[in-house]
């Protein structure tokens, strides 16, 4: 039985996921990030680190193997024991292993266990569907606005006046049409140029303001948003199961699972016993419990007091 799978699936729910005998698997919750220079957007996740250390047999390998694969406790520890014992053949054969969807482990110059972990997977369920974002840097182009005005030169001919009686008078009203006619010109030409720069005004601000837009739409695209979301899955646990046994004892000879049983109901556990397992054994319980919390105090009790072989099977009988 490979157990890399079980790893990967406990490493979405817990921080630190022991292999008995072997090491144990850390989580470390990352921000955010943004690398400026390739203008890219990371979710925050789960970086996976290893502790060659940690060692000991906390139970949640085990009790998750034997439930997925409806199996005992004891067959379950036995199964990660020779998946450890073959990880260690392959480290002193290769040099390196492989843990799918985890990461490699190596052994450097010095023998010491180096891991490298996967980048594949993210563990932060709270970043489910969220991936890495690459935003184009904005480029703004300036607008430069060249105003020509165009000077209207009045070139002012002399005018000579001839002293005839009847036509000096034409003569001055055609100058005074001549005077009027190029200051009209003259104020044509300030206010067609005030309303020039009115105009190129209000299209500069035409332009920041889309601009803007474009800058706003950017930055709605950047963020990190699930149109169609997976609906949530809610589990239902019926009261009325008991899957949690603490096991008092297996007997090959049904006589004594008969006789443990009766002395641990004249005790006043609610005890009993099961069917024989596939090995013909006979398995006796000191109770059954819905909650694993409830069920793991009562065994540590029990073990620290009465029975220290006692341990938890977790099976719908």
């Amino acid at each position: 039985m490979k157990i890399d799978q079980y790893i990967s699936q406990l490493l979405y729910r817990y921080q630190c996921v022991t292999v008995p005998g072997f090491g144990a698997f850390l989580t470390e919750i990352q921000s955010a990030q943004l690398h400026e220079s390739s203008h890219s957007f990371y979710p925050p996740k789960k970086l996976v680190s290893f502790n060659s250390y940690l060692k000991n047999n906390d139970g949640l390998l085990a009790n998750h193997i034997a439930q997925s694969e409806k199996m005992s406790y004891e067959v379950a520890v036995s199964a990660i024991e020779n998946q450890v014992l073959s990880w260690k053949n392959k480290l002193q054969d290769f040099g390196a292993i492989s843990i799918k969807n985890v990461g490699e482990l190596s052994l450097n110059t010095e023998k010491n266990l180096v891991f490298v972990p996967f980048d594949q997977l993210n563990y932060l369920t709270d970043s489910f569907g969220l991936t890495s974002y690459v935003s184009p840097a904005i480029k703004r182009e300036v607008y430069n606005y060249v105003v020509e005005t165009q000077k209207i030169e009045e070139e002012k001919a002399p005018i000579e006046f001839i002293a005839e009686p009847r036509s000096s008078r034409n003569y001055m009203k055609y100058a005074a049409i001549f005077v009027l006619g190029a200051g009209l010109i003259s104020a044509g030409g300030f206010f067609g140029n005030e309303f020039y720069q009115n105009k190129i005004q209000q299209e500069t601000v035409a332009v920041q303001t889309k601009v803007q837009n474009q800058v706003n739409q950017k930055i709605q695209e950047a963020t990190f948003f699930i149109a169609n979301p997976i609906p949530s899955v809610t589990l239902t646990v019926k009261s009325d199961k008991l899957p949690y046994h603490i096991v008092a004892g297996v007997f090959t000879r049904e006589q004594n699972a008969e006789k443990m049983y009766k002395n641990l109901v004249k005790k006043g556990y609610k005890a009993k016993r099961i069917a024989p397992n596939k090995h013909g054994m006979h398995p006796v319980l000191y109770g059954s419990f819905s909650n694993y919390a409830e069920a793991q105090k009562e065994m540590n009790r029990i073990k620290n007091s009465i029975n220290p072989d006692t341990w938890l099977l977790i099976d719908d009988l």
